[in-house]
Parts: C-alpha cells; sequence; structure tokens
C-alpha cells in the first residue's frame, strides 16, 4: 500500500520518481480500509527536505499511511515560503482543540542546541505537546532534538554540551537484538550523526524503564525506547539522504564556521568525492519496524487511543 498525500505537495513528486508508491485522497477514498493516520512536528527550517526524507521512510511499508503535518502555533519559519506553509500545515492550537487522535507522531529535530530547554520560545507549547501524546497518540517518536526534548522533559535526562561537534557517519552496536523494533539490524550500522550536544549512557540507564537500543562508542546512545510512555527517542539521522551531511559541511565552510569534514562519510574523508550512503538500508528497516509495531498494537477504532494501557513491544 502507498503512502496518501496530497498530490501538490513537493514530496507527492519526489516520491514518485523514485518508485514511492504514492496516491491522492480520491485514490486513498476508494480503498475500504482504515490507513494509520501519522504526523509529523516538523521544527527543522528546510521543511520540504525534511517531509521528503521522513515521507520516503514511513512510505515504504505495505500499509497505507496517512501523514499529516503539524507546526507550532505562534513560531513562524524564515526558511519556507508562507504559502507551503498555509496550504499543508496546520497549527497545533487546532489539532488540539479538534480532538483528533494518531496512530504515530514524529517529532523532528532543531537547529537550537545550544539553548536551555527552557529559554527556547515555544518551549511551554511543546510540552503541552508531550502531554497531549499520551492521550491522543498510540506511539511518538522523538528525532534529534525533539528526542532529547521529550526525554528530559518526561525523565530529566540532561543534554550536554560537547567540546567539538559529533560529525559524519559512526558505527553503532545492535544492544537489543530481539527487539521487534531492530528486526533485520545488522550487530553494526552506520549512522549519520551531526549534533554538539549528547545525552550520555549512564543517565539514561540510570531511569528505570528505558532501554538502549543502540549505542556507540564514539558518540555515545542513539536510540531508546520508553515502552511505558510508548515512545521512541533517536539522536541521530538514519533520515539523512545521502548529500545532506555533504550540503552541512559545504555551507559552513561557504560561511567561514569552524568545521570538521564529516567522518568517515567521504571516501578517505577527502570531500572531493562523492559521498558514500551505507545507512539506507536499517534506516528502512527501523521505521518500517515502527510503522509494523503501531499497525499491530493500535485501536483499530482511534478514538480508543489513550484509553487503552498498551505498551509498545520493545
Amino acid at each position: 500500500m502507498p503512502i496518501k498525500l496530497p498530490s501538490s505537495l513537493p514530496a507527492y513528486d519526489v516520491l514518485s520518481r523514485e518508485g514511492v508508491m504514492v496516491m491522492d485522497e480520491d485514490q486513498a477514498a476508494r480503498q475500504d480500509i482504515r490507513p494509520l493516520r501519522i504526523a509529523m512536528l516538523n521544527l527543522m527550517p528546510k521543511k520540504i527536505q525534511t517531509e521528503n526524507q521522513f515521507a520516503r521512510l514511513i512510505g515504504a511499508t505495505p500499509l497505507q499511511i496517512e501523514l499529516h503535518l503539524i507546526r507550532m502555533t505562534e513560531h513562524r519559519t524564515k526558511n519556507t515560503a508562507a504559502e507551503h506553509m498555509a496550504s499543508f500545515y496546520r497549527p497545533f492550537s487546532e489539532v488540539f482543540e479538534s480532538g483528533e487522535k494518531f496512530d504515530g507522531l514524529i517529532i523532528t529535530g532543531a537547529p537550537i542546541e545550544h539553548l536551555e530547554f527552557e529559554d527556547v520560545t515555544y518551549w511551554d507549547e511543546l510540552r503541552q505537546i508531550f502531554d497531549w501524546t499520551q492521550t491522543h497518540v498510540h506511539s511518538t517518536f522523538g528525532v534529534c532534538w525533539g528526542g532529547m526534548a521529550m526525554i528530559n522533559y518526561f525523565h530529566g535526562v540532561a543534554k550536554h554540551i560537547l567540546p567539538h561537534k559529533a560529525f559524519g557517519c559512526f558505527r553503532h552496536v545492535n544492544m537489543a537484538e530481539s527487539s521487534p523494533l531492530l528486526r533485520g539490524f545488522s550487530d553494526e550500522c552506520v549512522i549519520p550523526v551531526s549534533r554538539w550536544t549528547e545525552m550520555r549512557r549512564d543517565e539514561i540507564e540510570a531511569v528505570s524503564g528505558l532501554n538502549i537500543l543502540l549505542n556507540s562508542d564514539e558518540v555515545g546512545p542513539c536510540l531508546v525506547s520508553d515502552p511505558a510512555l510508548r515512545a521512541l527517542y533517536i539522536f541521530n539521522h538514519f533520515e539523512y539522504d545521502s548529500g545532506t551531511l555533504k550540503q552541512e559541511y559545504d555551507r559552513d565552510v561557504a560561511n567561514g564556521t569552524p568545521i570538521n569534514v564529516p567522518g568517515n562519510y567521504y571516501p578517505d574523508d577527502d570531500p572531493s568525492r562523492t559521498p558514500q550512503n551505507r545507512w539506507r538500508s536499517h534506516a528502512h528497516l527501523l521505521y518500517g519496524n515502527w510503522i509494523s509495531e503501531i499497525y499491530e498494537t493500535t485501536p483499530y477504532d482511534i478514538s480508543k487511543i489513550g484509553l487503552e494501557e498498551t505498551d509498545l513491544r520493545t
């Protein structure tokens, strides 16, 4: 089954050209099936690029997916056209007032790592969203800063500033081979990393109920499951395209910002050569497994989400 997207959303054409099955609303209406409702709270500046990246991953499963795009109510982006935001995004206040529920929610990262959580202008509303997930979302996936914010809010795990940017592709160890979320994973995998902060393994392990699924000796924990809250936190970027780290590196070089060549990304660490994608298959596995777990555990009657105590299997 394909992912359901508005035919005018840029991701519709991008994914169609890549061979991902997509359908518009008229096609979806002809199928007698309840699609999974997956929302994305997109906090990234490049909204369209982020839409493409996540739609590509969640649209590659055999299930029909409806993708709903959400933005912070008052915060205004400077990097995406207002027409695009008005056409495809709904403010959280509207979603909240509607009372609608979702099978899954992705909360993306945001380039605000240097700020304390409480200093983020939309922190109060984001805390409201975190609480709302417990009654209106079956499974929540916090990505990079979004995952750090969630694990801090719910469990008090601190965010620590790194002495230098963790930047490149790093080997991670499979810490939970029996987890259905890591079904099909190798013993090790490579994941793109781009952050100035970290969450520490000992502080996560000190919290009862949190499970580290992927970990790196070089850059620390990556994927953490929180079954009691039906949540996952990932601090790195499986969703990145082949050229995303290159774009970030080239941007910083052009701006004169001190930055190291992303490690283990270019052949022989030579930025004049074409970077290699060695994480794509594991990215599809992880997000496909997440969608499968949602499908197997979410209530068929979507109104019952939040009314039943159903832990996502880990």
